[in-house]
C-alpha cells in the first residue's frame, strides 16, 4: 500500500512484478484468468484512491479489513501475467515504515496507539498462517530508489507525454523488463560495486531487491513505474530523465576502474533527484 504519508503528498512510485498465470496454484490461477478478461481493469490511480479513502474516516483504517481481489494485468509475448495488489500485506508493511519515520506526537495524532497495536496483532496472526507471503509491489514516495534503476535499461524506457490538461490522460514514465534480465543486472552490478567499494546503501539495497526478485517465477516481468511522481515533475524534466542510463553508465565505469566517469554519472543522478527532494521540502 502507499505509505500513510501519501495522504499529504501522494507522489508514489512503484516496482512491480507480473507473474504468469502458471505461477499461481488453483483456485487462485482460475480467479486471475477470469479477472484478466475483464474490460474494466483498474489503474494504479484507482488503487491509490481506494487506499486514501480508508484513511479519511475517524478513526482511520490503516490496513484493509479484507484482502483485495484486484491485480494489474500485463500481456507479454502472448502470456497473461498478473501483479496482485495484496493490499493487506502492503498496508502492514507501510505501517511499520511510517512508525519509524514520523515523530511520536504526529504518529499518535494520525494513527492512535490502539489502532497500531491492533494492526500489529492482526499482522502476527496473518503471518502465522502465511509465513512465505511476499508483496508483488514495492512503493516509494517522492523518489525512485537508485537500486531500482539497476534492474532496467534505457532502451526499455517508455515515456508518454500525456494531454497536458487536468481532464486528459496523465503522463507516463516507466520501464518493463523480463525477470531474467533484471536478475542478471543485479548480479553484474553487485560484482562491480563490491570490487569498487566495501559496503554501502546501494549494495545493501541491491542485495535486498535481488532476494525479493528470487521469490518470483523466472518468466515474470519487472516494471518500474514513476506513478504519481509524474504529477510533481515538469514535462521537460520527465522527457529528459534517463536515470537508468546514468546508473548503467556509472556501474560500467566502475567495472572498468574509471572513477571519474562513475562520479560524473552519479553527479547527474544527484542533481536530478535533488530537485525532486527540494519540491518535497517546499510542500
Amino acid at each position: 500500500m502507499p505509505k500513510v504519508t501519501s495522504v499529504i503528498v501522494p507522489y508514489a512510485t512503484y516496482l512491480r512484478v507480473y507473474e504468469p498465470l502458471a505461477a499461481f496454484p488453483e483456485p487462485e490461477r482460475g480467479h486471475w484468468a477470469r479477472y484478466a478478461r475483464r474490460d474494466d481493469l483498474p489503474t494504479y490511480q484507482d488503487e491509490l484512491r481506494r487506499a486514501l479513502a480508508d484513511l479519511v474516516p475517524t478513526p482511520p483504517v490503516p490496513v484493509p479489513v479484507h484482502e483485495s481481489g484486484d491485480a494489474f494485468v500485463l500481456e507479454a509475448g502472448g502470456v497473461i501475467c498478473v501483479c496482485p495488489w495484496r493490499t493487506r500485506l502492503r498496508g502492514w508493511q507501510a505501517l511499520e515504515e511510517v512508525v519509524e519515520e514520523l515523530p511520536p506526537p504526529v504518529l499518535d495524532a494520525a494513527l492512535p496507539p490502539v489502532l497500531r497495536r491492533q494492526a500489529a496483532q492482526d499482522h502476527e496472526r496473518w503471518l502465522a498462517r502465511n509465513p512465505d507471503a511476499r508483496p508483488w509491489i514495492r512503493t516509494s514516495t517522492w523518489q525512485v530508489p537508485i537500486n531500482w534503476f539497476v534492474l532496467v535499461a534505457d532502451e526499455e524506457r517508455e515515456y508518454v507525454k500525456g494531454s497536458g490538461d487536468e481532464a486528459g490522460e496523465p503522463p507516463v514514465l516507466r520501464y518493463r523488463t523480463p525477470m531474467v534480465q533484471a536478475r542478471r543486472r543485479v548480479a553484474r552490478a553487485l560484482r562491480a560495486l563490491r570490487e569498487a567499494v566495501d559496503e554501502g546503501p546501494l549494495i545493501d539495497g541491491l542485495v535486498d531487491v535481488g532476494r525479493w526478485l528470487e521469490e518470483f517465477h523466472p518468466r515474470s516481468y519487472v516494471e518500474l513505474d514513476y506513478g504519481g511522481l509524474v504529477h510533481a515533475l515538469p514535462a521537460g524534466e520527465l522527457e529528459d530523465d534517463h536515470s537508468a542510463a546514468d546508473v548503467a553508465e556509472g556501474i560500467e565505469a566502475l567495472r572498468h576502474g574509471d572513477e571519474a566517469a562513475a562520479g560524473a554519472a552519479y553527479g547527474r543522478l544527484v542533481d536530478r533527484w535533488r530537485t525532486v527532494r527540494d519540491r518535497r521540502s517546499a510542500n
